[in-house]
């Protein structure tokens, strides 16, 4: 009988801290309800999916493209200290 004492109080005291960490969420989350950061879950659709925004091609080819012109800058600076 004492373990199920035990574990009603675990259960109780598990509750108590649920209870704060919702309070934390919520207050973090601030009132506005269409905030960029609310839950996507809290919406219905999509159920606990965050959708991530897509850079475009252009986007990604001049990242690339700029990458690509510092490594070169970079092997060239190594090759020229190896001389």
């Amino acid at each position: 009988m004492d373990i199920l004492t035990a574990l009603r109080q675990e259960q109780t005291k598990l509750q108590h801290q649920l209870k704060g960490i919702e309070t934390a969420i919520t207050a973090l989350n601030g009132s506005a309800n269409g905030s960029q950061w609310t839950s996507r879950a809290d919406a219905g659709s999509h159920v606990g999916v965050i959708r991530r925004r897509t850079m475009s091609a252009a986007a990604k080819a001049k990242i690339s493209k700029a990458t690509k012109e510092r490594w070169a800058r970079y092997r060239a600076e190594k090759a020229k200290k190896a001389k």
